[in-house]
C-alpha cells in the first residue's frame, strides 16, 4: 500500500494538539473529525463507503467528522488504513486523539440533565478564545445569577422536578467560572433592551441580576452592550446568535443557534461570514459598553 503523501507538519500539528490537554476533549473531537473527513476528501472516498469500513452509516460519519459524537479508537484505525495512512507514529497519534477526545469534561457530571444537543456547545464554550453572543429573550447564561437561573429554567421546564431545575441551575453556574479561569475566554454580549426589560422572578430577582451585571461587566474579558428599541431592522435578529471564535487554526469558527427543542450547529464559511456580518450590526447599532452601567443602574432604581 502506498503511503499517501501529508503536508509538512501535519504529524508535528497533531502532537501539538495531544500535548495541550487544557484543549478539552470536545475540541478535539471536532478537530479529529476535521482531519479525518480531509483526509477521506483527499483520497475521494465517499461517506458511504468510510460508513461500510466501520460498520455505519453515512449519516454516522457526517456526525463523526463534525465532532457532534466520538469516535471509537478502532474505528479511526480501520478509517486510517482505508484512507491510505501507513505511517506508524501518524497513526497513533490519531488513535491517541481518539482516546483523548473520549474523555468525560467536567460537564458529564450533569448527564442526567444535559440535553445531548447542548453538550457539544458546553464543550466548545470551554476552548473558545472568543465568544460573541446576541440574545432577544433571556439574559446570557455565562451571565445569569443563580435567582434569574432559577426562575427562566423553570419556563424551559414546567413540569420538570426541582432536583432537575436544582441541577440545570447548577450546571449553569459551573459554567460561568471559565470567565474568570486564567486563559479565559473573551466574552462580547449584545443584549436586547427587551431582555432588561422583562421582571423574570420579581423585583428583587431583577435587582440583584443587573448589579451582577454591572459587576461582572467590570472584568476586563467581558463587553457588555445594550441594544435599544431603536435598534435597525438590518441589525436586528429573531433568534438569538452565538458565534464561537478558537486560536487553534485547525478549528473553525462556529455559529450556535438555539431554539425550544434542540440547536443547530452551523460551520460553513458562507454561514459564518452570515451571521458575522449580523453580529457586527449589532455592535455598531447597539449602545457603547460605556453606556451599559448607566442603564443598569437606572433599572436597578426603578426595583429597589
Amino acid at each position: 500500500m502506498t503511503a499517501m503523501p501529508r503536508p509538512n507538519g501535519e504529524q508535528s500539528s497533531l502532537r501539538h494538539y495531544l500535548d495541550r490537554p487544557q484543549i478539552g476533549p470536545t475540541a478535539l473531537r471536532v478537530l479529529l473529525g476535521g482531519r479525518l473527513r480531509r483526509l477521506r476528501q483527499e483520497r475521494g472516498i465517499t461517506r458511504v463507503q468510510a460508513g461500510k469500513e466501520i460498520r455505519a452509516s453515512d449519516a454516522k460519519i457526517t456526525r463523526l467528522e463534525r465532532g457532534q459524537v466520538g469516535f471509537k479508537q478502532r474505528d479511526v484505525a480501520d478509517l486510517l488504513t482505508l484512507y491510505h495512512v501507513v505511517d506508524e507514529a501518524e497513526r497513533a497519534d490519531y488513535v491517541e486523539m481518539a482516546r483523548q477526545a473520549s474523555l468525560p469534561g467536567w460537564w458529564h457530571r450533569y448527564n442526567d440533565v444535559l440535553e445531548s444537543w447542548f453538550e457539544l456547545h458546553v464543550g466548545l464554550e470551554e476552548a473558545a478564545s472568543l465568544i460573541r453572543t446576541y440574545e432577544v429573550q433571556f439574559l446570557p447564561g455565562l451571565l445569569q445569577t443563580p435567582e434569574y437561573a432559577r426562575v427562566v429554567t423553570r419556563l424551559g421546564y414546567p413540569d420538570a422536578p426541582e432536583s432537575k431545575i436544582n441541577r440545570l441551575v447548577e450546571l449553569r453556574m459551573e459554567r460561568q467560572r471559565l470567565l474568570t479561569r486564567d486563559g479565559a475566554p473573551r466574552l462580547w454580549a449584545v443584549v436586547d433592551e427587551a431582555v432588561l426589560r422583562r421582571p423574570f422572578g420579581g423585583p428583587e430577582v431583577v435587582r440583584h441580576q443587573m448589579e451582577h451585571l454591572m459587576e461582572i461587566a467590570e472584568l476586563p474579558n467581558v463587553t457588555l452592550q445594550i441594544a435599544p428599541f431603536s435598534v435597525g431592522a438590518m441589525a436586528a435578529a429573531g433568534t438569538p446568535i452565538t458565534i464561537l471564535r478558537f486560536s487553534e487554526p485547525d478549528l473553525p469558527d462556529k455559529v450556535y443557534l438555539e431554539n425550544l427543542t434542540g440547536a443547530v450547529y452551523l460551520d460553513k464559511q458562507e454561514e459564518i461570514d452570515q451571521y458575522s456580518l449580523i453580529m457586527d450590526r449589532l455592535v455598531t447599532e447597539a449602545n457603547p459598553p460605556q453606556e451599559a452601567a448607566t442603564y443598569l443602574e437606572s433599572l436597578i432604581k426603578q426595583y429597589s
